[in-house]
């Protein structure tokens, strides 16, 4: 089974805020920075080659954003939402920096073994190709008639 970049940084986020739930139910925190660590891997796991380069530089960003909307959840509670949610992404990002470095340092060192490495070398050959490398251009197909214009319905009155 292979999942693209897009679903293996699904799969993180969902498993990610799962953890965030059980974390609560079981009053231990350190289940999340666990479950996180553990859906990172299995995301490099069982993502197409190709798109390592891709998923290699979301792990961060999926921990920031579970947490945001952990935080944000919790911050409706209270009276007043922006700070409690300030101070709340600041502690749970504080807390959850090892796990966040943890994730990290899994996902580049599995993708680096995976062939991220080829990834990277053929991102600077077209790079540095610029422009030579021909791009496949898709044909134009112009939009239906009057797809952009409101449609009148009957026939117009006459004046009679």
């Amino acid at each position: 089974m292979k999942l693209t970049a897009r679903g293996a940084i699904a799969l993180a986020l969902i498993a990610t805020l799962a953890g965030y739930v059980v974390a609560a139910l079981v009053d231990l925190p350190i289940v999340t920075g666990v479950v996180f660590v553990v859906a990172s891997l299995l995301g490099v796991l069982l993502v197409n080659p190709r798109e390592l380069l891709s998923l290699v530089v979301t792990p961060p960003l999926v921990f920031f954003t579970a947490t945001f909307f952990v935080e944000l959840g919790r911050a409706f509670g209270s009276v007043s939402i922006m700070q409690s949610l300030a101070l709340g992404l600041y502690g749970s990002l504080s807390s959850g920096a090892p796990w966040l470095f943890a994730g990290s340092a899994v996902v580049l060192g599995v993708a680096w073994r995976r062939g991220l490495r080829d990834n990277v070398r053929e991102l600077r050959e077209e790079l540095r190709a610029g422009a030579e490398v021909p791009r496949p251009r898709q044909p134009f197909v112009p939009e239906p008639e009057g797809y952009f214009e409101p449609k009148v319905y009957g026939t117009p009155r006459g004046d009679d």
